[in-house]
């Protein structure tokens, strides 16, 4: 009897603790998109479009593709690749498999990365390349760089075309 009850109270616990992050989380994300300078246009796969510095709500397990454009310099794209997020190992540790698995479909164990988002665009005549910039303002790498780190994986979503693989 003693077996039973905690078969049942495991059981319990799991389907209590399952969509752990969908709770916690959610489905969607603020996503904040800036640019030095301001003032750019960014105009994401999903549909949606603002003038940067900006804030959009975005499906935490969509890839996106964001094109920036601003008046006098090159305009570039940025791959925005959806992860897992370490929610997903948590709710397998606390015994929701369950949880694991809806939170896995529905995306809410995901992140998007880079989050935010803040490029320096690059002057049109210049030799410059736009880069990514951490919130302190330190470059982290290259738009490009970026780009071709993420390129296979985000393809798989949106498309090779619009992921720059026919670009290559």
């Amino acid at each position: 009897m003693k077996k039973v009850f905690l078969a049942a109270l495991a059981v319990s616990c799991a389907f209590a603790t399952s969509g752990c992050a969908t709770v916690l989380n959610g489905t969607n994300v603020d996503y904040t998109t800036e640019t030095k300078p301001e003032g750019a246009t960014a105009r994401f796969t999903s549909g949606q479009e603002c003038t940067t510095p900006c804030e959009l709500e975005m499906r935490r397990k969509d890839d996106q593709r964001v094109d920036l454009y601003a008046e006098g310099y090159k305009p570039t794209y940025v791959l925005i690749q959806s992860k897992l997020g370490g929610s997903t190992f948590g709710n397998i540790l606390a015994g929701g498999g369950i949880g694991a698995v809806v939170d896995g479909s529905n995306g809410a164990s995901n992140r998007l990365y880079p989050r935010p988002l803040i490029v320096k665009l690059a002057p049109v005549g210049s030799n410059e390349e736009a880069v990514l910039l951490d919130e302190d303002g330190n470059v982290t790498m290259t738009v490009k760089e970026h780009n071709d780190s993420v390129r296979a994986d985000v393809a798989k979503t949106i498309g090779a075309e619009l992921a720059g693989l026919n670009d290559q």
